[in-house]
């Protein structure tokens, strides 16, 4: 019997599609937790509660980011307004569990979804640093490609940055990546460096330079073409 068909069942039976087990959670929960999309469209067109949350603060959302259910994530999120940036008891959002997972596609589409990868929890850590503390490189890689240096140097509440938390935890990796993403910014965010000037100049004296010599270009193509037809007339 597949999950679509047992759901289906305990409805047509009368069941109750927001009943909760003993820590909270429901079958739409349990549904993200398997990514079946199925389920999750019938409970919820039969009253299913998108926004339950379970003795933890855990909304199917969040469930689905701590499975890697990226395609249920998208599908409760655009489909049946599940919200993909509330916070847990904790103080974690669907983010912070997609880093801490590793799930590098999820955390891509809560980014698109306009997640807030600022946000802190209880014990001030980002979904950045969840990702450093477990040494998750390629959620690393993502959320710091998608940020700001200010992102690098927040501090949970004992003082760390993540690349400190990396380092404290022996990911040397990601210490290593953090470490230098962070003087990669400096210098890009230095105006008295080269780079940052030619950033603040930004790229239209660029463009115009390029039009310009196109323009030169094709008038001097346009001289030569006519001067052999001049002296042949002449």
């Amino acid at each position: 019997m597949n999950l679509y068909f047992f759901g289906s069942h305990i409805w047509q039976h009368g069941g109750d599609v927001n009943a909760a087990d003993h820590t909270g959670q429901t079958a739409l929960h349990w549904s993200a937790v398997r990514g079946a999309i199925q389920v999750a469209e019938l409970l919820l067109r039969e009253g299913a509660r998108v926004n339950a949350a379970d003795i933890y603060g855990y909304q199917a959302t969040h469930v689905a980011a701590q499975y890697g259910q990226t395609s249920f994530l998208y599908h409760v999120v655009t489909k049946w307004n599940g919200d993909p940036d509330v916070p847990d008891n904790d103080g974690r959002s669907p983010l912070h569990w997609a880093a801490y997972k590793g799930f590098a596609d999820s955390i891509r589409l809560l980014l698109f979804l306009d997640a807030y990868r600022g946000r802190q929890d209880k014990e001030g850590c980002t979904p950045l640093h969840w990702a450093a503390i477990r040494g998750n490189l390629e959620a690393c890689t993502v959320l710091v490609q998608a940020g700001k240096k200010e992102d690098l140097m927040v501090t949970d509440n004992t003082g760390l940055t993540p690349a400190q938390l990396a380092s404290d935890k022996n990911h040397r990796q990601v210490a290593f990546f953090l470490g230098n993403a962070r003087r990669l910014l400096d210098k890009r965010c230095d105006g008295n460096s080269r780079l940052g000037q030619l950033s603040k100049l930004g790229l239209a004296p660029i463009l115009w330079f390029i039009i310009f010599l196109l323009l030169v270009t094709y008038i001097h193509s346009v001289i030569m073409g006519i001067c052999p037809y001049l002296c042949i007339q002449s």
